[in-house]
């Protein structure tokens, strides 16, 4: 059975992790899915918005450690320092390929959400979770540091004294905390359908804007003041005048629903 599945409709494409038997643990199979289903969508014109959520009771309850215990038996500098994906690993891309992806991403949490599986769900750009979900850093659980992504990304959005004390202890937080933390946007008790109703509305927007704008984020949070405001302008100049900023000037004149290609 496949690990990940991908259905698109009306400008969304709905990417779930499907070993709901398994609580979506992530094992080889699945990590490769998760990889393979956002290369996938990498260059999607016809895709605006991306939802990622996990079938069953759980987000994800991270990494199936049964499945790579096999691992523990080779080099392990050989096995986490090979680039696979530019400057990231295979376990490192589960997250990064999300960030990556010109459409925005948002992930719906619920049931748990542990290690791996907080990592994946941080490379998105928007979390939405239940607030019962069960959330943690897990991995000083087994000894060991977060190694999928998460050094990368949480800095962005925590704190670094939260930060420390979710690596150092592997406590549980709940997902109301989490909002607290700055690792979820908002809470809903229907995460998925929420999500699903916030990807529709950015797809109703101009969709060059909106990959302009993930664009110009992600620029901001790595540069300079004097870069950033040097970017900005380009990327407005990139929109003003095209096809897409027409068609929302003239469907807000006419009082309208724009039309995109």
């Amino acid at each position: 059975m496949s690990r990940v599945t991908t259905t698109i409709t009306d400008h969304v494409a709905h990417v779930e992790l499907s070993r709901p038997d398994k609580m979506n643990a992530v094992d080889p199979d699945m990590l490769k899915g998760i990889i393979d289903a956002g290369e996938a969508l990498r260059g999607n014109t016809d895709v605006r918005a991306v939802v990622l959520s996990g079938q069953g009771g759980a987000f994800c309850a991270g990494l199936d450690v049964a499945s790579f215990a096999v691992l523990a038996g080779g080099d392990p500098m050989e096995l986490m320092m090979r680039r696979t994906h530019g400057p990231s690993n295979d376990y490192q891309h589960v997250a990064m390929v999300w960030k990556q992806l010109e459409m925005p991403v948002i992930a719906a949490l619920h049931g748990v959400c542990f290690g791996a599986g907080l990592q994946i769900a941080s490379g998105a750009d928007i979390r939405i979770a239940a607030p019962e979900t069960r959330m943690s850093i897990l991995e000083m659980k087994w000894g060991l540091v977060p190694d999928m992504g998460g050094m990368a990304i949480w800095p962005d959005l925590m704190r670094a004294d939260v930060l420390r004390r979710l690596t150092y202890t592997g406590e549980e937080f709940t997902g109301a905390q989490g909002q607290d933390y700055g690792l979820v946007t908002d809470l809903s008790e229907t995460p998925l359908e929420t999500a699903l109703a916030l990807a529709k509305l950015i797809a109703t927007k101009s969709p060059s804007a909106v990959r302009t704008g993930k664009a110009l984020i992600s620029y901001a949070l790595a540069n300079d003041q004097d870069a950033i405001l040097l970017e900005e302008s380009r990327a407005q100049a990139s929109l003003i005048g095209k096809r897409d900023q027409m068609e929302a000037v003239m469907a807000n004149i006419q009082k309208r629903s724009p039309k995109f290609g």
